[in-house]
């Protein structure tokens, strides 16, 4: 086959250590022709600063040696990595091709993208969408790409795991396609071979059978998330007006009304820690984030399944649900970020 160019696009939020052990991860991935970007959200906790720090080779991130994923992004990869780094205004013109020219005579041999790190400073938190926009901005006025992978941060990813994703795109011509998504600290169990969107209550739900995929299939989950060019040139960027949550859904459901098909590489596996951005984890939502799938919920539903006695009742089984975990106290929140 052939191995059009791939900009992975990593967003941080106060998550450098995690962002760290992903771009451990990624960079010694076996795809020979990719180019990563991380995204920073100004962060208020200083991990630009550690990025690029973690880049020169002056720090490492700890990785527990009884973690069965150890192997994945350890030891670390050869330092210094040569870096770029720009504001959002910079990136979103393009950078400085010249400089990056010259970089990529600096990459350590061992490291398997042959193009030098860029880092992007948003200047404000943007949400999920606003902040990989960004990375997909640059990366448009670059304009030497076939895909963007979008890839939380909170991820590690096996060795072959984009090499697959790219092979399942090419071979079936989808829009959008997914990886399986593991858990991180359960990694023989399946986190998600997708999503699938009940089209009565707007509810979301990961597809945990191989064989629904095709039956259920309504979008591919946002910590594995390529694009095609062609998506993008056809439908725009993600849409920004969710902050988190649901975006990747809309992304989805516009992309297959304008004719794009979705897929699941089944051999493509990324471990998802799940949750570390927004302090929620697999079996409970914190409070910022129970507010926005329900707020984004509604706005979900309203745009593309009418709005109707369906939304309603299915918000009403939430709040039900939350006075039967004592969390009556988040529903004033809720219904009043609804209005």
């Amino acid at each position: 086959m052939t191995y059009p160019k791939v900009y992975i696009i990593l967003l941080n939020y106060n998550g450098w250590v995690d962002t760290i052990e992903c771009l451990e991860s990624v960079l010694r991935n076996d795809y020979p022709n990719y180019q990563v970007i991380v995204v920073d959200n100004n962060s208020p906790n200083n991990s630009m600063e550690y990025l690029k720090t973690w880049a020169e080779g002056k720090l490492d991130v700890w990785v527990n040696p009884d973690n069965p994923l150890r192997n994945l992004s350890f030891p670390p990869v050869p330092k210094p990595i040569p870096y770029v780094y720009y504001s959002r205004e910079e990136a979103e013109k393009g950078g400085n091709p010249e400089i990056e020219e010259e970089l990529k005579n600096k990459i350590p041999k061992d490291i398997t993208s042959k193009y030098p790190l860029v880092f992007i400073q948003s200047g404000d938190n943007l949400g999920f969408a606003g902040g990989n926009n960004i990375g997909i901005r640059y990366a448009l006025a670059k304009g030497d790409f076939e895909y963007i992978w979008l890839l939380n941060n909170d991820t590690v990813i096996e060795k072959d795991a984009l090499i697959k994703l790219i092979e399942f795109a090419e071979k079936n011509n989808t829009g959008i396609s997914g990886s399986v998504l593991m858990y991180y600290d359960n990694p023989n169990t399946v986190q998600a071979y997708g999503g699938h969107i009940n089209k009565f209550f707007g509810t979301s739900h990961h597809i945990l059978k191989k064989e629904h995929i095709k039956d259920k299939l309504d979008y591919i989950i946002g910590a594995s998330f390529l694009i095609s060019k062609k998506v993008i040139e056809k439908i725009g960027l993600l849409p920004e007006d969710y902050f988190l949550y649901y975006e990747e859904t809309d992304y989805c459901f516009i992309a297959s009304r304008n004719g794009f098909s979705l897929g699941v590489a089944l051999d493509s596996v990324v471990y998802h820690k799940e949750g570390q951005s927004t302090g929620a984890n697999k079996k409970l939502k914190s409070e910022f984030a129970d507010i926005l799938s329900l707020t984004n919920r509604v706005k979900f539903h309203k745009k593309y399944l009418g709005g109707g006695i369906g939304l309603w009742l299915g918000i009403a089984i939430a709040f039900f649900n939350r006075i039967r975990r004592g969390q009556a106290d988040r529903i004033l929140k809720v219904i009043k970020a609804m209005r």
